[in-house]
């Protein structure tokens, strides 16, 4: 199949990769043989497909490259979408893939004597502030958080703060160090997003894609 217009699909690194990897197979991409080569330092990738390239970059970054038109499609966390909340991305379909939870956590004493209820301000490491404040906000807590980009879990035991904001699947990360979820803030999986101006604009590129996209997941 050959397109009128390049297309670049942005893909995360880390633990929904496989899957994602899946879905593309099912709707006729594959990545070029180096794509898979661990040793390999590339980050832009062929096709089988003319004018499809694949980049892969941290899960943080795809937002920033589907908002400017780097890439005009992209498979990204809700927790992502949420966190930068662009008006130039739009993402018509959950995926229904990388499901989990971010939750509010502490660890076990903090729970024990503190009513979630009486908090009027909180100190909390997060990769979300802008969720966690928006979170917070709407129950009339101040929020004051420090931002992490890993080892959330550290950020108690080391003095940093008394709570957390995270993504949790198992809870196992959490219990092995000494910390219990508080309160759901809301489920996570992973969409497919695109740039909402690109659609407008090459919507006979785009579409097909998306509608293959939508029949893989629903088979």
């Amino acid at each position: 199949m050959t397109l009128n217009k390049s297309l670049n699909i942005a893909l995360p690194k880390g633990r929904i990769l496989d899957s994602v990897l899946t879905i593309l197979s099912k709707v006729g991409i594959e990545p070029e043989k180096s794509f898979f080569d661990r040793n390999d330092r590339k980050l832009k990738f062929k096709t089988n497909i003319n004018n499809i390239d694949i980049i892969r970059v941290r899960s943080f970054d795809v937002v920033t490259f589907l908002a400017y038109g780097a890439a005009q499609m992209a498979f990204v966390g809700s927790d992502i979408l949420n966190e930068f909340n662009h008006t130039e991305v739009y993402s018509p379909l959950d995926l229904n893939i990388g499901k989990c939870k971010m939750v509010v956590a502490a660890e076990k004493d903090v729970v024990a004597d503190e009513d979630p209820r009486s908090w009027s301000h909180v100190r909390v490491a997060t990769k979300y502030p802008n969720i966690t404040k928006k979170h917070f906000e709407a129950r009339g807590v101040h929020a004051e958080c420090i931002k992490l980009n890993g080892a959330m879990e550290l950020a108690p035991s080391m003095g940093l703060c008394k709570r957390i904001v995270d993504l949790v699947e198992t809870g196992s990360t959490l219990k092995a160090n000494g910390l219990v979820v508080v309160e759901k803030i809301c489920e996570v999986s992973t969409r497919l997003a695109v740039n909402r101006s690109y659609m407008k604009t090459n919507l006979k590129t785009i579409q097909p894609w998306i509608e293959k996209v939508e029949e893989a997941i629903n088979v």
